[in-house]
């Protein structure tokens, strides 16, 4: 058994009949019920007839400054159990348990060693059987993984699927492939998150089986098909060699909003070349599409962004033969002397997908990434984003990480769409910014279900995908309507003050205030006077109070100013009384809301003797309070 450093998350680890399974109480209840451990490789099943040789326990403790996650610092104490153990071939493998106060993680350990009288010096993983076995009773917060070569111009998977709410364990997946992480679950006695961290060519990534009675979820490999086909479904590792981390986080809503574990358990793979600077950015594609990317147009986002004082501006896709690298470096000067940089947007390679869209075949060599990522440099370029990816094979996770690397050296942000979860990579990759990685905003602009599903969709991020990662949603929309002229196609569903909010309840450092030119003389003055000086960047970050799909209401600290958000879904107006220990008891507050037509307003509100706070947020309306 291995305890948290509190005593009050406990995991039991047994190898009776030869096979490991692991169990897990908090606070004396049961949370994971036996869960089965091992792997099957290329020399030897270590998922059955196993012994146990030794085991060795010992704490560990770490503390680490972040850039640009929900929290600039962290300190990660846990203790840890290594057993060694070894199979009938007498094949020696350990597993490695670590256990906070409120996160379990786990991976394996493969030495060199001799299998058949040779030397073995590398490993090809085929399978796990690790599992996550959940009491009866539990419901699903999840998303389904998607089968290779579907979606549109086969650029599927890519984490776009939609979640369920409060879903049995037992309801078969969509697309019979399974489900993506992270994945949430709510317990009979708690709440319960699982993913995976520490990926990147090192190994290929994981997302979970279907369930099944009595042995619940599994680890499962990338499908043979993903990447059109090329590259192995499963992991090869030089020995002496390790899988990434699987986590369990488990307790209240606030452990798993706030949880750190992603970072805890990883370390950065390069310094960074620069010092990256966080910001917002506009972008023009979101409502005016491919025909804004032309010069004209991209200058009145830049002049926008230079208006609201935004450091950045995204020149979406086509820009190479609808403006032209000449023009693109004549676009970057006169950014530059706006005070604005431009980000470019690349088709990630020409292979893995059907997508038309170009620049191609730019991000898919070293040869092409160099020469293109000098251009950028020398022409003012601060950032990339890079779309359509292949799925999760150890080969899509090499482009991944070679593309950061190799973008590191220019001094070039990276932002990814299309693609796969991060997995630790805020801290692995110091120029990485975000992935999109969820049904995004652009689906909003597409499909009128998927405005009205916005609400619940960024109701249940901060507990589950943007809660283990920075999540590119890819806009605060301020438009009424999601039409150039501002008054046809089908209207947002959301407030304005439930926009302004989501930029704090989503978490990244280069985020999109997805405003438009016609905004500058249509929104109320303390509209824009607020995105003006919105935050990108967090220092601390903690729950008030929230329902996934319903409700949420986050605190999040940049320096000394505390602001708190709020966000529902529901069809009614929700009335909460808020604790709110960051502000001073008395202290009046702005405090920015809908009122009961579902307009903005601001206003004041007073925080109680007793530290707390009377709210109401209207239907799909939000709600900010800061000094």
């Amino acid at each position: 058994m291995v305890q948290s450093p509190s005593g009050q998350l406990k995991v039991t680890v047994s190898d009776a009949g030869g096979r490991l399974h692991y169990s897990a109480t908090l606070n004396g209840q049961q949370v994971l019920e036996p869960s089965a451990l091992g792997l099957k490789t290329s020399i030897g099943d270590f998922t059955r007839d196993l012994t146990l040789l030794d085991t060795k326990e010992q704490p560990v403790e770490s503390h680490y400054q972040m850039r640009g996650t929900k929290a600039s610092s962290a300190c990660y104490k846990a203790n840890q159990i290594v057993l060694n153990l070894q199979n009938k071939d007498q094949m020696r493998f350990s597993v490695v348990m670590q256990v906070s106060d409120h996160d379990i993680a786990f991976r394996y350990d493969i030495p060199r060693q001799k299998f058949q009288k040779k030397d073995m010096k590398r490993v090809r993983i085929l399978s796990e059987a690790s599992s996550f076995n959940l009491p009866d009773g539990t419901t699903t917060f999840i998303s389904p993984q998607i089968g290779p070569e579907t979606g549109w111009e086969q650029t599927k998977p890519s984490y776009e699927e939609t979640y369920s709410a409060d879903a049995p364990m037992a309801t078969p997946s969509q697309y019979g492939h399974g489900y993506i992480f992270p994945a949430l679950f709510h317990l009979p006695n708690g709440w319960l998150l699982l993913n995976e961290t520490g990926v990147g060519s090192n190994y290929c990534g994981a997302h979970l089986s279907d369930y099944q009675a009595g042995s619940g979820y599994a680890i499962a490999y990338p499908d043979p098909g993903e990447n059109n086909g090329f590259g192995s479904a499963f992991a090869a590792i030089p020995l002496p060699g390790q899988t990434p981390w699987r986590t369990v986080t488990i307790g209240s809503l606030s452990d798993i909003a706030e949880t750190t574990i992603s970072y805890d358990l990883v370390e950065p793979r390069y310094a960074p070349s620069t010092d990256y600077q966080p910001g917002r950015y506009t972008w023009s594609w979101l409502i005016w599409q491919d025909n804004s990317i032309n010069y004209d147009d991209q200058v009145k986002f830049i002049d926008l962004a230079s208006a609201m004082g935004f450091e950045y501006c995204l020149v979406d896709n086509w820009w190479d033969t609808q403006i032209g690298r000449d023009r693109i470096a004549e676009l970057s000067k006169y950014a530059q002397s706006k005070g604005v940089h431009l980000l470019l947007w690349y088709n990630s390679n020409g292979f893995a997908n059907d997508a038309p869209q170009g620049p191609r075949d730019c991000m898919n060599t070293a040869i092409a990434r160099e020469r293109e990522m000098k251009w950028m440099q020398s022409i003012g370029i601060k950032g990339i984003k890079v779309d359509f990816f292949g799925g999760d094979k150890q080969e899509t996770m090499r482009l991944y990480e070679d593309i950061l690397s190799d973008a590191n050296r220019y001094g070039l942000q990276v932002v990814f769409h299309g693609c796969t979860i991060p997995r630790g990579w805020e801290k692995m990759y110091p120029n990485y910014v975000a992935s999109e990685a969820v049904l995004a905003s652009e689906n909003v602009f597409f499909n009128e279900g998927a405005a009205i599903r916005q609400p619940f969709d960024l109701t249940l991020h901060p507990f589950c995908r943007n809660t283990t990662a920075s999540m590119d949603w890819g806009g605060i929309i301020m438009n009424k309507y999601l039409s150039k002229d501002n008054k046809s196609r089908h209207t947002r569903k959301t407030t304005d003050i439930f926009e302004m909010a989501s930029g704090i309840t989503m978490q990244t450092s280069v985020q999109c205030v997805a405003m438009q030119p016609n905004n500058l003389g249509e929104l109320p003055q303390f509209e824009m006077d607020f995105l003006r000086q919105l935050p990108t960047t967090w220092d601390e970050t903690c729950l008030i109070d929230g329902y996934p799909g319903k409700y949420v209401v986050l605190a999040r600290r940049h320096g000394q100013d505390w602001y708190v958000a709020g966000l529902s879904a529901e069809k009614q107006p929700l009335t909460l009384t808020l604790t709110l220990p960051m502000f001073n008891k008395g202290e009046s507050l702005q405090y920015y809301v809908d009122n009961k037509k579902g307009e903005p307003t601001l206003t004041t509100l007073k925080v109680d003797k007793k530290g707390q706070a009377k709210v109401t947020i209207q239907p799909n309306g939000g709600l900010i309070i800061k000094r």
